[in-house]
C-alpha cells in the first residue's frame, strides 16, 4: 500500500515521517518549492522535538518528498489531505489553500484510472466534506464521482508532542458513509494495534468532534485563568493547590488545568473563534464559547496590569521578556501572548529585552530592530528593572541569584510559577499567588 500526504506542515511533515521510519510507503508532497528542498536534506522547516531524527529515518527507508500531486494521485491508494485551513479576516474558516489541492487532485483524477481513497485531515468546519470537498472532486470527475471515496479524519496533535501524538494517538476518529472506512479503520489498527479506540461516525460529526475538542481544552484554559485571577485577589491563596484539588476529581482530570497568561498557538484560538463563527450561522448564539475567548483575550491585560501595579510607570524602563513561543518545546510565535505583551508594551514606551530557546528568529521576523534579542538569559537580564517569565522552558526552571546580579532592579512577574519554590534574592510576583 502507498500513501500521499498532501500538505508539508505541522501535521503533514510529522505524520509522513512517522509512517515512513516504520516503512510504509510514503509520497509526501508540498507546493513550496524552498520547503522542499529543506526537507529533503533532512531538516524540517519548523522546531519540533524529535522530528529530524524521525524524517531521515524516514527519508532512509520509504519516504519521498516532491512538489509533483500527480506523483502521489498516480501510485497512491490512500491520499491524506493536511494542507492548512487559516482564518480569514472576517474570523472566519479560509479555504482557499484546500479549494486549490482539491482542484489539483480533482484535475489529475479526470484524467487517470485511479480510485484513491482521498482523507481529509486537515480541520473543517461541519459540512466542508460533503458541501465543500466533494462538490469540487464531482465537477472535476463527473460520472467518475462514484468511483472516488472521501473520508474525514482529523488529527489531535500537541505541539512540541507530535512524534509522541503521531505514535500513540488517544483516539482516531474517521467520518464517512461507505465501506472505506472501514478499510482506513483496518489501516489505523495495522500501525497501532486493535486496541486504539476508532471512532466511524459521518463526516459532519467527525469535523464537528475536532472543533469541540479543542474548544474544550480552550475552556478548561480560560476556566483556570480565572480562578488564578480570583487568587490574585486573595491574600495567600495559590492556584497550584486549587488546580491540583479540583484536577484530582475524575470528572474533571488534571491536564490543561495549569494557569498561565493564556492560551495561543495555531489550533485553539484558530478552532475556537472558527465555531463561534459557524456556530453564529447555525443560529446558535455561542454565548459559552464567546465568554472562554473573550477571557483568554484578556489575560494579555492582567499580565500588563500586574506590571504596571508592581513598578510604577514604565515609561522609557527596560523590560526582559522570557519566552516567546506560545509554549515551551516549539519556535510557532503564532497568537502568542508574548507577542501580544510585547506589542501592549511598545505602545508604552518600554525597551524591550527579549529570550528564547528556539523562537528568536520567528519574533524578529515580526519586531525587527524594535527590540533586542540576547541567546543567554543572564545577558537577557542585564539593566532591566523587570523580567516577565511567559514561557515554561525547562531552563528558565534552573535560573539562579547570580543570573539576576546585573538587573538595575532585581524585580520578577513569573507568569508561569516555575520559580516559586526557589530561594532567590529577588522581588517576586506570580500569576495566581495571592500577595
Amino acid at each position: 500500500m502507498k500513501i500521499g500526504i498532501v500538505g508539508l506542515g505541522f501535521v503533514g511533515l510529522s505524520f509522513a515521517s512517522v509512517l515512513g521510519s516504520k516503512g510504509y510507503s510514503i509520497i509526501g508532497i508540498d507546493s513550496d518549492k524552498t520547503k522542499v528542498a529543506k526537507i529533503k536534506t533532512g531538516r524540517s522547516p519548523f522546531y519540533e522535538p524529535k522530528l529530524d531524527e524521525l524524517l531521515k529515518s524516514a527519508l532512509k527507508k520509504s519516504l519521498t518528498i516532491s512538489t509533483d500531486v500527480r506523483l502521489a494521485v498516480n501510485q497512491c491508494d490512500i491520499i491524506f489531505v493536511t494542507v492548512g485551513t487559516p482564518l480569514s479576516e472576517k474570523g472566519q474558516i479560509d479555504l482557499t489553500i484546500l479549494k486549490s489541492a482539491i482542484e489539483e487532485i480533482g484535475n489529475i483524477l479526470a484524467t487517470e484510472n485511479k480510485k484513491p481513497i482521498l482523507v481529509i485531515k486537515s480541520t473543517v468546519v461541519p459540512g466542508t466534506t460533503n458541501d465543500f470537498v466533494m462538490p469540487i472532486i464531482k465537477n472535476k470527475i463527473g460520472k467518475k464521482i462514484s468511483k472516488i471515496r472521501i473520508l474525514t479524519n482529523p488529527e489531535f496533535l500537541r505541539e512540541g508532542k507530535s512524534i509522541d501524538d503521531t505514535l500513540k494517538p488517544h483516539i482516531v476518529v474517521i467520518g464517512g458513509n461507505n465501506d472505506e472506512s472501514v478499510k482506513l479503520k483496518k489501516f489505523y489498527q495495522h500501525l497501532y494495534g486493535v486496541k486504539i479506540p476508532i471512532i466511524l461516525t459521518n463526516h459532519q460529526t467527525a469535523e464537528l468532534i475536532k472543533y469541540a475538542n479543542n474548544s474544550f481544552l480552550a475552556t478548561k484554559i480560560s476556566f483556570v485563568n480565572q480562578i488564578a485571577n480570583i487568587c490574585q485577589s486573595i491574600p495567600g491563596t495559590n492556584i497550584e493547590d486549587v488546580a491540583k484539588a479540583i484536577g484530582l476529581d475524575p470528572r474533571i482530570g488534571s491536564l490543561f488545568l495549569k494557569a498561565g497568561p493564556g492560551y495561543g498557538g495555531s489550533c485553539l484560538p484558530k478552532d475556537l473563534q472558527a465555531l463561534i463563527a459557524f456556530s453564529s450561522k447555525t443560529g446558535v448564539e455561542p454565548i459559552l464559547l464567546k465568554a472562554v475567548q473573550e477571557t483568554n483575550n484578556s489575560q494579555v491585560k492582567k499580565i500588563l496590569d500586574l506590571i504596571e501595579r508592581s513598578i510604577g510607570n514604565i515609561n522609557g524602563k527596560q523590560i526582559t521578556i522570557l519566552g516567546l513561543s506560545f509554549k515551551e518545546d516549539s519556535d510557532d510565535i503564532r497568537e502568542s501572548v508574548s507577542i501580544k505583551l510585547i506589542n501592549l508594551l511598545l505602545k508604552k514606551n518600554v525597551k524591550i529585552i527579549a529570550h528564547d530557546p528556539k523562537a528568536i528568529e520567528n519574533t524578529r521576523s515580526v519586531f525587527g530592530n524594535k527590540i533586542r534579542f540576547f541567546d543567554s538569559v543572564k545577558k537577557a537580564l542585564r539593566d532591566s528593572q523587570c523580567v516577565v517569565i511567559m514561557t515554561p522552558w525547562k531552563q528558565y526552571s534552573g535560573i539562579k541569584n547570580a543570573d539576576f546580579q546585573k538587573m538595575r532592579r532585581k524585580f520578577v512577574i513569573d507568569t508561569r510559577r516555575i520559580l516559586n519554590h526557589k530561594n532567590l534574592d529577588i522581588e517576586y510576583h506570580a500569576l495566581g499567588l495571592g500577595e
